[in-house]
């Protein structure tokens, strides 16, 4: 059995209006999503400033402080940092004069996570070599989302305070 003849050129034209409306109508959804969830949401932008390690006076530890600045949309947190300075790099915190070991250290959306002396800091055990004053110490801050993050931490006076600059 034959099939009916179709007039000439009208099947033609006919796909290709029904293809050109379905990419237009497919680039406008994905124009849609892609345009609705960057405006709307945006991953962690870090930027870490003002990092430093007093010099220790003692030959077995030493601390780092300094600040993370967060201009993304998402959270992210501090998880671990490691040198090549010591073996065992912790967070800590500290409240009332007392010092607790954290796991981790959030830091907010459109916020900061600071360390500072007296506060959040990091501390520097089991060092490879004692740093002296002058010395930079190279460090990798590992973040939940952002992944490695390396720094570079002048080691300051013991005394010094970021606010005075001396």
């Amino acid at each position: 059995m034959s099939r009916p003849a179709r007039p000439a050129g009208r099947f033609p034209s006919a796909r290709r209006a029904a293809a050109a409306a379905v990419v237009t109508g497919a680039a406008l959804v994905l124009t849609g999503c892609g345009g609705s969830s960057s405006a709307s949401s945006s991953g962690p932008d870090l930027k870490v400033t003002g990092a430093y390690m007093p010099a220790p006076s003692a030959g077995t530890m030493a601390a780092g402080f300094f600040t993370v600045a967060n201009s993304g949309d998402t959270a992210d947190s501090l998880t671990s940092v490691t040198s090549g300075l010591a073996d065992d790099i912790t967070l800590h915190s500290t409240e009332g004069g007392a010092m607790t070991e954290e796991k981790s250290f959030a830091v907010p959306a459109h916020g900061t996570l600071e360390l500072s002396s007296g506060g959040n800091h990091l501390m520097f055990e089991k060092l490879a070599h004692t740093p002296e004053q002058g010395e930079k110490v190279s460090v990798e801050l590992h973040f939940a989302k952002t992944g490695t993050v390396k720094i570079t931490m002048p080691v300051k006076s013991a005394t010094y305070s970021p606010k005075t600059g001396h």
